[in-house]
């Protein structure tokens, strides 16, 4: 018997808008799913087929590029910090709208030209150093798994690069977004190995092309 095909999803934001795309497309996990006390991480599936993993949005990655998991969704911030090269993102799902960007305290200003190295406390560090590089700027960065915006306060850093919706969560925290380093959307990514060797892989995909065209 062939065993189910495991598809990964991230707590938080993007969830609750990808769970009716997923159903759309066929993965609709079972009941117990949507049950905030239930602590389990891996869920079976309506159709057999498939069996639903809820992790962390890094570790979707990281369970994808493996292939411990088939295929998932994730924030395409995530595979710009990793970068792996057995993971593939065929799909924008055109869901989980954000950005990445740079914040610094009130009164805010661009990044001064004269600036050669800067502290910057985030979670994404190699798409921070990456950016800040390409401006000619060396950038220290701590990493920091949240509370991003105390950092600043605290002397920890200078500034911050986090994901931004609203901006209400820097404004209560004196802070301003001072530049964008890219927008950011929920992508389908799927291993490339298995996309090559499972049928149900490559039909998934197509799946989700056509809902999402």
């Amino acid at each position: 018997m062939t065993s189910p095909m495991t598809f990964a999803v991230p707590k938080g934001r993007i969830l609750d808008e990808a769970l009716p795309l997923m159903a759309r497309a066929g993965v609709v996990p079972e009941a117990g799913f949507h049950d905030k006390r239930d602590r389990r991480l891996a869920f079976a599936c309506e159709d057999p087929g498939y069996r639903v993993i809820r992790v962390r949005a890094f570790d979707v990655a990281t369970f994808v590029a493996h292939g411990a998991a088939q295929a998932g969704i994730v924030g395409s911030d995530v595979i710009e910090e990793f970068d792996y090269s057995d993971l593939y993102a065929p799909v924008d799902l055109q869901i989980g709208h954000c950005r990445l960007s740079v914040a610094e305290p009130v009164p805010g200003a661009a990044l001064p030209r004269v600036a050669s190295h800067i502290r910057v406390a985030t979670k994404y560090p190699n798409t921070t150093r990456r950016y800040f590089e390409a401006h000619g700027v060396q950038a220290e960065c701590v990493k920091l798994n949240g509370a991003m915006e105390i950092a600043p306060e605290l002397g920890l850093a200078s500034r911050i690069v986090d994901l931004v919706s609203s901006g209400q969560t820097l404004k209560d925290n004196g802070l301003a977004e001072t530049a964008r380093i890219m927008d950011v959307t929920a992508r389908l990514i799927v291993n490339r190995a298995a996309l090559k060797t499972d049928a149900r892989v490559a039909a998934l995909v197509e799946r989700f092309r056509e809902l999402v065209a």
